[in-house]
């Protein structure tokens, strides 16, 4: 995977950073963000067909992968999206560009949100792989929702009774875990997978994963409400949203009326996968990303 890519670790903003960036080294950067439970080694089917002309850099957020994993606190503030982005843009910053694109997926979405809210000079444009905001899809939680994504709320119970469960057998939790999220479906190539099945067997990776849910519920939130009270709670910069016709967004969210509540610029639409479009459009995923990030 990531053939002629440069594997490096990177001091953040409290963390150390693992990443992967290769590409055209004097083109425009463009930072790839992975979500749960997985690592940059999801897009290595992506970033090699956008190296023709961006600066390419996978990373691994704070507590994933082989970036290091610090020491939370009563109010998870070390998995905060605030601190994952802080982290980001010290990174970028390292390797050279002080404004660049995100493209992101999942968890890594969420962190790119608020990566774009802080430090919003910083940022070109964001294009987003299937998610809603944070606040408003904890807010409209039905049923339905509540049942496809058990993990949201199961992740988020009191240390360490999550992580000690799925520590008994964290390839079983995985398997289970992104299979449910995907139809069924395992678009994971086996080199991919076995990366993130060996990460995964990590306890520290698992406690600060669930520190990242944990964040989300009641950190995050309360960063969003902030913002809102401040009349800084909108994206300035262009947003590209888009989501599998097969996932739960489609069928429980208005992705796009609720990104028009959290972002001035947004378009987008679905594509015919599941939850992991990176893995199961590659091709249809650079290509958005390539002609989206090209308009600005």
């Amino acid at each position: 995977m990531f053939e002629g890519f440069r594997e490096e670790m990177i001091p953040g903003a409290g963390a150390d950073i693992f990443v992967r960036h290769g590409g055209k080294a004097d083109g425009p950067g463009l930072l790839l963000l992975h979500g749960y439970p997985q690592t940059s080694a999801m897009w290595h089917k992506v970033a090699p067909q956008l190296a023709d002309k961006y600066h390419v850099v996978c990373a691994d957020l704070r507590g994933y992968g082989r970036s290091s994993k610090p020491q939370t606190d009563a109010q998870h503030s070390p998995y905060s999206k605030r601190a994952m982005a802080a982290d980001m843009v010290k990174v970028m910053a390292h390797l050279g560009h002080d404004r660049f694109y995100v493209g992101a997926h999942d968890r890594g979405a969420r962190v790119a949100h608020r990566l774009g809210l802080d430090h919003a000079g910083a940022v070109k444009a964001i294009a987003m792989l299937d998610i809603a905001p944070t606040r408003e899809m904890y807010r409209k939680t039905d049923d339905a929702f509540a049942r496809a994504y058990w993990h949201w709320f199961y992740l988020i119970l009191p240390a360490p009774l999550p992580e000690t469960m799925i520590g008994s057998n964290p390839d079983a939790y995985w398997k289970f875990k992104c299979k449910a999220q995907n139809a069924g479906a395992s678009p994971f190539a086996p080199e991919a997978l076995d990366e993130y099945l060996t990460m995964f067997r990590n306890p520290d990776v698992i406690h600060a994963s669930c520190e990242d849910y944990r964040a989300a519920a009641s950190i995050d939130i309360a960063h969003d409400d902030a913002d809102d009270e401040n009349g800084m709670g909108k994206l300035a910069m262009p947003l590209l949203v888009m989501w599998g016709k097969r996932g739960v967004i489609e069928r429980c969210f208005d992705a796009l009326a609720l990104w028009r509540e959290r972002a001035e610029n947004v378009s987008g639409f679905s594509l015919p996968g599941g939850h992991y479009l990176a893995e199961e459009l590659p091709d249809q995923v650079a290509t958005h990303f390539r002609d989206f990030f090209e308009k600005y």
